[in-house]
């Protein structure tokens, strides 16, 4: 574990990964466990789909060592269908399933979809209902925020997450600016952490293949950039969270991997 940073895979399963990740005849209630023995954290994917119940989470818990950490993404009632309006029991159940990850809860991630003017008629029609939601947020949490807005990264929406420490999730996305880009025009780093998602594009690599078992792209330029950023944060004592998908290069362990050597090399 480097200091400061953990990166993990988001979701711990996935198609192909036997074999190339989890070993031939691993039994798949053995898989968190062997996952936990190669990387300190995981971003759960599942979670966003519905609330893990509490059989789930104590198990997660039983299965890992006492210095891993669990992201978790909040689930999409609250963030898709109701989008922050009238959903204070559906986050109430939320966190008392996370709560019960104890020391091992890492972040809580608000992934929010691209919003059309179907959704919102401009930007600070959202901004206004975010703004309203975050300052309830409730103390003791580590809370980040994804849009897919690219022009909504603007300086009020900063100021709304800087102000409750909640971090704008960075992430690698073609909807979305460079991280080289978003750092020259402002100081995306909200709170005493950061969240970097590398997503990639899932259309395009899923028409070249959906068994995520090997690197089929490329992405050394792009890790680089992100080493650059990821040091850049470091030197101001924030810790980083960072989540590889495997629509990212095909293979998020690999990608993991190669991400974790290029940040130890000087």
């Amino acid at each position: 574990m480097m200091p400061g940073i953990r990166v993990g895979t988001s979701a711990f399963t996935a198609a192909g990964w036997v074999g190339s990740f989890y070993p031939e005849g691993l039994k798949p209630a053995a898989y968190l466990n062997h996952y936990a023995q190669q990387f300190d954290t995981v971003e759960v994917d599942s979670t966003y789909y519905r609330t893990p119940s509490a059989s789930t989470v104590k198990r997660w818990y039983e299965q890992t060592p006492k210095n891993f950490l669990f992201s978790l993404k909040i689930v999409q009632t609250i963030t898709h269908e109701k989008v922050l309006v009238d959903c204070e029991v559906d986050f109430r159940e939320f966190l008392a399933a996370a709560d019960l990850l104890a020391e091992k809860l890492g972040p809580l991630l608000f992934q929010f979809p691209y919003f059309n003017a179907g959704a919102f008629p401009d930007r600070d029609s959202f901004l206004d209902r975010l703004s309203a939601f975050v300052k309830q947020l409730p103390q003791g949490y580590r809370f980040a925020v994804e849009l897919r807005n690219r022009h909504w990264l603007v300086p009020r929406l900063l100021d709304i997450l800087r102000e409750k420490n909640v971090a704008l999730a960075l992430i690698d996305h073609p909807w979305m600016p460079r991280p080289r880009e978003i750092l020259a025009e402002s100081d995306p780093i909200t709170s005493n952490f950061t969240y970097i998602r590398l997503l990639g594009d899932r259309k395009a690599i899923e028409e070249k293949t959906k068994s995520w078992d090997k690197t089929i792209e490329n992405r050394q330029r792009e890790l680089f950039e992100w080493v650059e950023i990821v040091r850049q944060i470091q030197a101001r004592q924030v810790d980083i969270f960072a989540y590889a998908n495997n629509h990212y290069a095909g293979h998020a362990p690999a990608t993991v991997r190669q991400f974790l050597e290029m940040l130890e090399k000087p």
